[in-house]
């Protein structure tokens, strides 16, 4: 039996000056500390544009190798998605295994995915980000045992011992399961929809604590109040869409929808395979944005959520913002700014619920009131 390695990676970005790239390495180390990755170290080049041949230049591919020999490490990781030839540049030159952040992202998904629809839309992204980059991968499943990028056998040599159009049928026959799942869902919101029951759904940053918000207002007005979705301080805890039935005092219901949480540079088709789940955040008829309140790239998150929003076509529904955990970042609450609401969802004792409602019954009803 093979005995797998530690994996010990060398973090690197470039700074194109769009971003801040020293939070957004800080985001790439939490990925991949998810993965089980230990981190030797960062590098970072400013550059005008990236390399078409390395993404980063010849004398940072040279500084990286000689980094891997000081520290050790035996994997590179890149902020960016890699072309396939970046990926076999840079794996020729370094002599090592090379990932992207699109490869850390999958792998989290596939190790949270629960349910048949979570699990094969996450087949689809990893089919659809790997077909290109096959003959790339070559090298890479040569180098090592286990680790990020090869979860499970089926991953690895199967994908090269499959030639292209099969692995183009498999994608389609997914496409297909899922577009009946769809159907299904599509059956059950018009079903909603004729009940006259409002949609609301939960949106944000993945890890913002939109998964204990939905418990904490289960657990107060919920139709089954013991049915709560599973919430853990880690990134993407939530993958399926939770769906809860409330019910205020004044015996007026409506719907609440927990959804998958975005990050910045989420693939794009990734999006596009958890279209299916992504449908509640789309079909809703307010949206609650859930915000870190502790987080210092709050902004940013926000942005990259609006950006998210605006890709699946939910770019023009009311929005809620809801600042969680402000008991950590202490400020005062809990309170209603406008549309803004300040509270702390998480813990044994949540505060904010009753000015959270009636926010959302004057949103969605026109009336104020406490919940």
């Amino acid at each position: 039996m093979a005995i797998e390695m530690e994996q010990r990676a060398i973090l690197v970005g470039v700074d194109t000056g769009r971003e801040d790239t020293r939070a957004s390495l800080s985001e790439l180390a939490a990925l991949a500390l998810s993965c089980g990755i230990t981190i030797a170290g960062m590098l970072w080049q400013k550059r005008i544009r990236v390399s078409a041949a390395y993404f980063i230049g010849r004398g940072k591919t040279r500084e990286v190798a000689d980094f891997l020999a000081e520290t050790r490490a035996n994997l590179v990781v890149f902020d960016d998605e890699l072309s396939p030839s970046q990926l076999r540049n840079l794996e020729a030159a370094l002599d090592c295994k090379v990932v992207d952040r699109t490869v850390l992202i999958l792998d989290i998904f596939a190790a949270r995915a629960r349910t048949r629809e979570a699990r094969l839309q996450v087949e689809l992204a990893d089919w659809q980000f790997l077909l290109p980059r096959l003959v790339g991968m070559r090298a890479s499943l040569g180098r090592q045992v286990g680790g990020v990028g090869t979860r499970n056998k089926g991953a690895g040599e199967t994908k090269l011992e499959l030639d292209r159009r099969k692995i183009e049928n498999r994608i389609q026959s997914l496409k297909r399961e899922l577009a009946r799942v769809a159907g299904e869902q599509d059956v059950r919101r018009r079903r909603r929809r004729s009940a006259g029951i409002p949609l609301v759904a939960l949106v944000g940053y993945t890890n913002a604590g939109k998964s204990s918000l939905l418990n904490a207002l289960v657990a107060r007005y919920g139709q089954n109040r013991d049915k709560q979705a599973p919430a853990e301080d880690k990134l993407f805890a939530t993958l399926d869409t939770s769906v809860r039935r409330l019910i205020l005092p004044d015996r007026r219901a409506f719907l609440l929808a927990d959804t998958v949480g975005f990050i910045s540079k989420m693939p794009a088709h990734l999006l596009q395979a958890f279209t299916s789940t992504l449908s509640e955040a789309r079909e809703a008829s307010l949206l609650l944005q859930v915000v870190d309140a502790v987080d210092r790239r709050s902004g940013e998150q926000m942005e990259v959520t609006r950006r998210v929003l605006a890709e699946i076509g939910a770019g023009d529904t009311p929005i809620l913002t809801v600042y969680n955990k402000c008991d950590l970042a202490e400020w005062p609450y809990p309170r209603v700014q406008g549309r803004n609401i300040f509270m702390a969802a998480d813990g044994t004792r949540p505060a904010g619920c009753a000015e959270l409602l009636g926010a959302l019954r004057a949103a969605l009803w026109g009336e104020s009131g406490n919940g």
